[in-house]
């Protein structure tokens, strides 16, 4: 395997590695039961599960796309975040009450007392397979971006994400899920940040440049305001918005599972609301980095190879930048930025596809009476086939 990373970038992104994999030991000692595993005893503070929540909502998808959106288009993506308020101010009304009171650590067992067995099924099911595909989908984007960027094969990417991801996810729990989402996040927008200082201060002219030049170009627009249905106008991407928060926050099991890790429905409130809000100044941030992008490279387009337009590759942009014109050291940021990214919400959907494996099908079916030891041996080989089921997806 050949690695172009500078030695000081690839250490950058090797002693991150490595804090995921020590992560996952610490908190294996405290993983032994299946309350532990699923909901951490719910002894996680608000704080915390919040910053799990946001995390969730962020993938490298997002770290990548949302800048390639604003180079080749305007802040209209910006739209969808403009949702989330409303939707977190129904989901700590009336989803969060609802899940702790029920006591329930899955989001589809109140389905059966309302419309029977066959419901909750379906509704597991369809959760399944859809977390399965989003898994293959976010592993093999990953090692798409970052190949050209590591000079690591699309395999080794692949089999180093997943495998570091599976073993904190399988020795560690949900606790290990939660923390290391918090470790993540705070490398995401470390990266994030240090790209946009690097972007606001790097143009011929400074800051002021930036500004200009996406004002001209109508950058900063979030879309037309007129009544088309089928254009994404700020009317579509605000509906289309609010729905899919809302499904977020009310049947998503990677959400209401975290609802159940805080010690009291006062935190799990709280939780909520962090992470909800966090994710809409993350997003705008991540949407800035996109307009300095097109900034930057409108001042200075001699700086783009031949072949990579603004106009008819802006998702190529961003990648590109990381490689070429990030400093020594701050390239291995944002690449370990990137990585988190990902595992953040790989981690959360196998730790949580291993819980309605135990919850609604094995224990639903098979054995009611499953004991604690036996319930461990389910949520470790469900966690280790969801896992690795996935990596051999897209290897």
């Amino acid at each position: 395997m050949t690695n172009t990373l500078p030695a000081i970038d690839l250490t950058v992104l090797v002693l991150y590695l490595v804090g995921m994999v020590v992560m996952g030991w610490w908190f294996s000692r405290r993983s032994g039961t299946p309350d532990q595993f699923m909901k951490a005893g719910g002894s996680i503070p608000g704080w915390a599960v919040g910053i799990s929540i946001f995390g969730t909502y962020v993938s490298s998808i997002s770290f990548l796309a949302l800048p390639g959106k604003a180079v080749g288009s305007n802040w209209n993506p910006f739209v969808f975040s403009l949702s989330i308020p409303l939707a977190v101010w129904v989901a700590v009304r009336w989803f969060v009450p609802f899940y702790r009171r029920s006591g329930e650590v899955s989001a589809y067992h109140h389905l059966e007392a309302r419309f029977g067995a066959w419901a909750r099924t379906y509704a597991v099911i369809c959760y399944l397979l859809t977390q399965l595909a989003r898994m293959g989908t976010i592993m093999y984007l990953l090692a798409l971006a970052l190949a050209p960027l590591t000079g690591w094969s699309l395999t080794s990417l692949i089999l180093v994400t997943g495998g570091i991801t599976i073993f904190y996810t399988l020795i560690g729990g949900i606790e290990a899920v939660i923390w290391a989402d918090v470790v993540q996040s705070f490398v995401l927008i470390g990266g994030a940040l240090a790209c946009a200082a690097l972007l606001v201060f790097g143009l011929p002219e400074g800051p002021g440049q930036l500004f200009r030049i996406a004002s001209e170009h109508n950058k900063f627009g979030l879309g037309s305001f007129g009544s088309s249905l089928a254009q994404p106008t700020f009317w579509v991407v605000l509906i289309y918005g609010l729905f899919i928060n809302l499904q977020n926050f009310g049947i998503d099991q990677s959400y209401v599972q975290r609802y159940a890790t805080a010690p009291n429905e006062a935190e799990a409130r709280k939780s909520v609301w962090l992470g909800g809000l966090l994710y809409v100044p993350i997003s705008a941030l991540f949407l800035f980095i996109g307009t300095g992008l097109f900034a930057y490279y409108t001042a200075r387009p001699q700086l783009l190879p031949e072949g990579l337009d603004l106009s008819t590759k802006p998702d190529a942009v961003f990648p590109h930048f990381i490689h070429v014109g990030l400093p020594v050291g701050v390239t291995g940021i944002v690449i370990a930025a990137i990585f988190a990214a990902a595992q953040s919400t790989l981690a959360s959907s196998i730790n949580c596809s291993a819980t309605l494996t135990l919850c609604d099908l094995y224990r639903r079916y098979f054995r009611p009476q499953a004991t604690e030891r036996e319930s461990m041996t389910v949520l470790r080989a469900a966690t280790l086939g969801f896992g690795l089921a996935d990596r051999k997806s897209v290897v």
